[in-house]
C-alpha cells in the first residue's frame, strides 16, 4: 500500500517548509518554502557556512574597502535568503518563497522595494520571478504591497495569516498564495482554553477548511498553502487543500504511515456551500481583526518572533565578518 505522503501527493501539492536543504533533498517536494527562523536556523549550521561564506565575501567585495564590519553584515543579510533560494532551486522543480523582512510589515512602500530587490537579485542569477514567491506578513498594509506587486508579474505569498479576514483582503487583491497558519491557530486555543483539539475539531484545521471553502464557492483564484503543523493528523484533515507546506519530521512520518488517505477538501463541494459573501474594505478588516483575539495576538507575536530571528541572523554575520581574516581577491 502506498505511504500516506504518496498519497496526498495524489491530491495536494506537497512545499517543504525549511531551509535544511538537505532535508528538501531527501523528500524532494514540488516547491519549498522558508521563513527568518528557518534560515537563521539553517546558516548556523556547518555544513551551510560555505554558502555563508560566500556571501559574505562579496558582501565585502561589493562593500569597499573603507566600509565597516556593520556595513559588510547588513548587505550580506539581504542577499543571504536568495543564496539560500537559489540552491533550493537546484533541488525542487517548482518555486521557493523568500520572505520580505517582517520589520516591514506595516510599511507597504518599503515591502514593496524590498520585493523589488529580492527579485531582481534572482534575476541576475538567471532565475525567473516565476519560479519566485515573495512572501509578506498578512498586515492589510502587505497585503497592499502584494496588490502592487501581483500587477508586476511578481508572485507573492502571504504569510502570518489566521483569520478569513486576512484571507477574503488576500483574495481580493488578487494575490497568488495564502499559507494559513494551522499549528499557530491551534497553539493559541490551547493556551487559552486549556483544552486539547484533535482531527477536525482543531481550530487551525476548521480555520484553513473555511477559507479553502470560501475560495473556491466564490471562484477566487488565489490558492490555500496550509503551513504550521504540530501534526500528521492536522495534514490529514486538510488532505484535497490546493498546497500544504510540510516540516521534514512531518513528512518523514507520512511517509512511514500506513492507510487509506480520505480527501478532506474539494472544491467541487464547495461550490454547493451556502456561504455569505463578505465586502472587504480596510475598516472592515481592521473591526474584523479587532475582533478576533487569536488573529491579532498571532499576527503580532509571528511579526515580533520573525524580526528577532532578524536581528539574531544579523548579530551572527557581523561576528562572522569581523572573524574573516583572508582579504577578498579582487
Amino acid at each position: 500500500m502506498a505511504s500516506l505522503l504518496e498519497q496526498l501527493r495524489g491530491m495536494t501539492t506537497v512545499v517543504s517548509d525549511t531551509g535544511d536543504i538537505n532535508s528538501i533533498q531527501q523528500y524532494k517536494p514540488q516547491d519549498s518554502t522558508t521563513n527568518p527562523s528557518l534560515i537563521a536556523a539553517a546558516a548556523e549550521k556547518p555544513e551551510y557556512q560555505s554558502i555563508v561564506d560566500s556571501v559574505l565575501q562579496q558582501a565585502k567585495k561589493d562593500a569597499g574597502d573603507k566600509a565597516t564590519d556593520k556595513d559588510v553584515a547588513a548587505l550580506a543579510f539581504k542577499n543571504l535568503a536568495v543564496a539560500f533560494g537559489l540552491k533550493i532551486l537546484e533541488i525542487v522543480p517548482g518555486r521557493v518563497s523568500t520572505e520580505v523582512d517582517a520589520r516591514l510589515s506595516y510599511d507597504t512602500e518599503k515591502s514593496i522595494a524590498t520585493a523589488r530587490e529580492i527579485i531582481a537579485q534572482y534575476e541576475k542569477a538567471g532565475v525567473s520571478r516565476e519560479r519566485v514567491l515573495i512572501k509578506l506578513a498578512s498586515t492589510w498594509e502587505g497585503i497592499k504591497a502584494a496588490e502592487i506587486l501581483e500587477k508586476e508579474g511578481i508572485h507573492c505569498n502571504m504569510t502570518l495569516l489566521f483569520g478569513l479576514h486576512q484571507a477574503i483582503a488576500c483574495a481580493e487583491a488578487k494575490v497568488t498564495l495564502i499559507s494559513p497558519f494551522v499549528g499557530r491557530i491551534l497553539d493559541w486555543y490551547k493556551k487559552d482554553t486549556g483544552k486539547d483539539y484533535t482531527g477536525a475539531e482543531d481550530p487551525g484545521v476548521q480555520s484553513v477548511t473555511t477559507i479553502y471553502n470560501y475560495y473556491k464557492h466564490f471562484g477566487y483564484k488565489t490558492v490555500v498553502m496550509g503551513a504550521s503543523f504540530r501534526n500528521i493528523g492536522e495534514i490529514i484533515e486538510l488532505a484535497g487543500c490546493d498546497l500544504l507546506t510540510i516540516a521534514p519530521k512531518l513528512l518523514g512520518e507520512l511517509e512511514a504511515a500506513q492507510g487509506t488517505l480520505e480527501r478532506k477538501l474539494d472544491a467541487s463541494k464547495a461550490k454547493d456551500l451556502k456561504i455569505e459573501k463578505i465586502p472587504m474594505d480596510k475598516a472592515t478588516f481592521d473591526k474584523m481583526h479587532a475582533a478576533d483575539r487569536m488573529a491579532t495576538d498571532k499576527l503580532k507575536e509571528g511579526i515580533d518572533g520573525f524580526s528577532k530571528a532578524l536581528e539574531g541572523l544579523e548579530e551572527l554575520l557581523a561576528k562572522h565578518v569581523s572573524e574573516m581574516k583572508q582579504p577578498v581577491n579582487a
